[in-house]
């Protein structure tokens, strides 16, 4: 049979911020309340000190509480005290907000989607936590968040590629004209930024093709943005940086500006100002985009008017 740690008390009538801390302390680590007065943990537990803490907080303030060992005697007793520690409508009610997040990953974009998920999933973890006698509702919500979390990947994350660590090396541009470039299919900021910077400043007669997985690339294609792409991360720098760098583009301060701010959005790092408006900018034309190829040339719109501003700034 299993065994419980119950600890009664009595709290000092007029100590209103004792009792709001100990409130709070028996919450956060999981107690069951038998009746007013009396709280109970499994015995066996990550955290065994949490109901020593508020005894000794009760105790040193004038107040009154014990702790005693609690052993059902049957069955049905173990059922009751069990029945305490149910987390069901906890977990449904984080299920809800991971179905509602569902539908908004792709208008949120990568960064404020990935915040999204990590704060769920630190909620579910601090639930977890607490949940001493884990059923269904759990399972359930566990499920939900990790096919949340695969269509993160699908809309934003998934192929990214890792840094490669190789030498730069400066590219010449004749080599790559009138090429059909491929990269992962759904792009993103930085694939988006690339095309860009390939159809206007490498390749103006470049053609793209998308892919779902590298094995899908056009023989012959000048492949960016995949892990063993031609151009893709290298250390610290993002594709753009990248291809900028390798054609010798990198000293057009418009080129920087755009340049620094696909980078944060891609990767994080140094704020930068105009970002945001770059990021919602793309998140609307991809909503109203009906495929890879369209998105494109709303984005090349959206660059280019960037590029003009920048340039007028005399960035």
């Amino acid at each position: 049979m299993k065994e419980f740690e119950a600890l009664v008390l009595s709290l000092p009538a007029r100590n209103s911020t004792l009792r709001m801390r100990a409130w709070r302390a028996l919450k956060e680590a999981g107690c069951g309340v038998l009746r007013d007065g009396l709280y109970v943990l499994p015995a066996r537990r990550p955290d065994d000190g949490a109901l020593q803490r508020v005894e000794s907080e009760i105790r040193s303030s004038g107040g009154f509480a014990m702790r005693l060992e609690l052993r059902p005697k049957s069955a049905e007793q173990l059922a009751e005290i069990e029945r305490l520690f149910d987390r069901s409508a906890e977990h449904g009610a984080l299920l809800r907000k991971i179905e509602a997040t569902k539908p908004l990953l792709a208008r949120l974009g990568p960064r404020r989607a990935h915040t999204a998920i990590r704060r769920l999933q630190r909620a579910f973890d601090k639930l977890s936590q607490i949940d001493f006698f884990a059923g269904e509702a759990k399972v359930q919500a566990a499920a939900a968040l990790s096919a949340l979390e695969q269509r993160y990947r699908e809309a934003y994350a998934g192929g990214e590629p890792r840094a490669s660590q190789r030498k730069l090396r400066q590219r010449n541009a004749g080599r790559y004209r009138k090429r059909i470039w491929a990269t992962r299919s759904r792009p993103w900021v930085d694939r988006l930024a690339s095309a860009w910077l390939i159809k206007r400043f490498i390749d103006r007669e470049a053609r793209f093709a998308w892919f779902g997985r590298p094995s899908e690339r056009p023989k012959g294609a000048v492949g960016f943005d995949f892990d063993g792409a031609e151009f893709t991360h290298v250390k610290s720098r993002v594709t753009f940086e990248i291809l900028a760098a390798s054609f010798g583009l990198d000293d057009d301060p418009a080129l920087a500006a755009i340049g620094a701010a696909v980078h944060f959005l891609d990767v994080g790092g140094i704020p930068v100002a105009d970002a945001k408006g770059l990021e919602t900018l793309l998140r609307g034309a991809r909503e109203e985009a009906k495929s890879d190829d369209a998105l494109l040339a709303k984005a090349m719109r959206i660059f280019d008017l960037f590029y003009s501003a920048y340039g007028v700034r005399g960035m």
